[in-house]
């Protein structure tokens, strides 16, 4: 048995930390998980895909940064008062640099420093919560298809999350899939959220 939480678009706050919560449906601290809803403005354009309906799928190389550049930037979502922001450098010296922000009816919920590192083994992202320990997962798979670009991290331990899972559309939205067993249930934690102006907030297609 599978149990899904499909987040309506936001940015992706403490991998780790948030969808914990959300899989293990317990409260952040002491604040119940609001149930999914549509947004207010636009959805996003199509669901995650799955093996089933993808098209031809090209494998692309696992052992650098430069397929995942496009993550520079900005990215931001919101969900019954609870948003989510995520920022990124840009790829400079073999790594990229990134934090996240959560954010519900005004207090902060959580906060982490992520980082994408090209090293020998391969790509690590690493992540750094406000609460917790940090976690190491490697880039053991990366593909694309029609629908775009998909980017599958694993832990380096045995524990939750055991895979995050990136997957990029045209249309702007990046879909974070966060899965793995918990209690020996497997769960799943879908975050789709939207790439924003940094000054603005203004969603924008790049």
């Amino acid at each position: 048995m599978t149990t899904t939480d499909l987040i309506p678009p936001a940015v992706t706050p403490s991998l780790c930390v948030a969808a914990l919560a959300l899989a293990i449906a317990l409260p952040l601290h002491a604040q119940p998980v609001p149930s999914p809803s549509p947004p207010a403005a636009a959805t996003p354009a199509a669901a995650p895909t799955t093996e089933a309906t993808k098209g031809a799928i090209t494998p692309l190389d696992t052992t650098t940064l430069a397929p995942l550049a496009w993550l520079d930037g900005c990215w931001r979502g919101a969900v019954n008062q609870r948003e989510f922001r995520e920022h990124w450098t840009p790829l400079r010296g073999d790594m990229m640099l990134g934090m996240g922000h959560t954010v519900m009816q005004g207090k902060t919920q959580d906060y982490d420093y992520l980082r994408l590192e090209q090293r020998a083994d391969g790509v690590h992202y690493i992540i750094i919560p406000s609460e917790g320990k940090q976690a190491d997962f490697l880039l053991t798979k990366a593909t694309t298809d029609e629908v775009g670009p998909e980017f599958t991290f694993t832990n380096r331990v045995d524990e939750f999350p055991q895979q995050v899972v990136y997957r990029r559309t045209p249309e702007g939205w990046l879909y974070a899939t966060i899965e793995g067993k918990l209690n020996g249930e497997d769960r799943k934690a879908i975050f789709p959220f939207r790439r924003v102006n940094c000054e603005t907030g203004e969603p924008i297609r790049k």
